[in-house]
């Protein structure tokens, strides 16, 4: 539907991505999403993350204080991993009202069918869907208000959003051809890294999840050393040694999912690391990897548990984050509003 069209060279460069507060960051979460969003705020482009708390409540409706708890534990996440709320902003989806005035447009703009097509509609509906929330059927037109509502033109994301960003790039295309506009931007989706999408450390044919019934198929960014260092040597591989190019990971999941979580923890490419461990066996690479993970995130959840320990701390933050992400979406969502027709005082 978005086929030829380009996003016009008028637009602001400008990131922007987010993350439900549901509880348990793993480290799927910090090598897919705020690794990398971290990376971004380096690179001399407007940067605005978000805990799309909103969304949270789609699929299940959380004990108050649990809510409170997960958007601030989120919110630590990013800037104990390095976030800077002075580099970024850095704020929780509902704080912004414009957020749920723009997506109710949207709900107007898409169509019935294109939401049915989602992957995640299906997987999370599953045979239960006259069950469902009217929120988790509409919920990517409220994602591509999140979007637009900064004219974003670029989103970090794991390859399991891929489709919510396309559905994006439609609704776009779809009221700028009703309205005979060239207004909000046909936003790309950034997919790279060498672990954008993290696998559980008990079946490599599994995404990491927080909700998976063991705990040792994944790495909490609670985590202490102890606990990374025992779930890195219990974690599934199998007997042969490691390969010396990427190829040789085809049809070795768990090899594979290991070898590119060291990946992206040194910041190497796959085969800048199989050039270095290739032959070892896994008794040696485990300890190797070990060592990384915990340098590399222990740190980082200390830094969560002393934040959580100061939730004002975290509140003013979002606070301060939200007052300037409003400043950009007001505007936006009021020559919205001046398109369509709607008056405004």
């Amino acid at each position: 539907m978005t086929e030829g069209v380009q996003t016009s060279p008028a637009f602001t460069p400008r990131v922007f991505s987010g993350i439900q507060p549901s509880g348990g960051l793993t480290l799927g979460n910090y090598l897919g999403a705020i690794k990398r969003f971290v990376d971004k705020q380096d690179e001399g482009i407007e940067t605005i993350y978000c805990v799309v708390d909103q969304h949270a409540i789609t699929a299940t409706l959380f004990d108050p204080a649990v809510l409170r708890r997960q958007t601030r534990e989120l919110a630590a996440g990013y800037i104990a991993s390095g976030l800077d709320p002075e580099k970024s902003i850095l704020f929780n989806q509902s704080q912004v009202a414009e957020h749920a005035q723009l997506g109710w447009i949207f709900n107007c703009i898409a169509r019935m069918g294109w939401m049915q097509r989602m992957t995640q509609w299906k997987d999370k509906a599953g045979k239960n869907s006259q069950n469902a929330s009217l929120g988790l059927f509409a919920y990517p037109a409220l994602m591509a208000a999140d979007i637009l509502l900064y004219h974003a033109t670029e989103v970090p994301v794991g390859e399991d959003q891929k489709q919510h960003v396309e559905l994006t790039r439609d609704i776009a295309a779809k009221f700028n051809h009703d309205y005979g506009v060239d207004f909000f931007p046909i936003t790309e989706p950034v997919i790279e890294g060498a672990a954008t999408r993290v696998m559980s450390l008990r079946d490599g044919s599994k995404k990491m999840s927080k909700s998976d019934p063991s705990d040792m198929s994944r790495i909490n960014m609670t985590d202490d050393a102890d606990a990374i260092a025992a779930k890195i040597r219990k974690a599934r591989t199998d007997p042969d040694a490691l390969p010396s190019e990427a190829k040789g990971l085809e049809e070795r999941p768990e090899a594979r999912n290991l070898v590119n979580i060291y990946a992206a923890l040194c910041e190497q490419s796959v085969d800048q690391v199989l050039a270095d461990v290739g032959g070892k066996q896994f008794s040696e690479f485990k300890p190797m990897l070990s060592d990384l993970a915990v340098a590399k995130l222990a740190p980082i959840s200390n830094e969560m548990a002393r934040l959580m320990e100061t939730p004002d701390e975290i509140d003013a933050i979002l606070g301060r984050g939200a007052d300037r992400a409003r400043a950009i979406a007001a505007p936006i969502l009021k020559q919205t509003y001046d398109i369509i027709g709607m008056v405004q005082s």
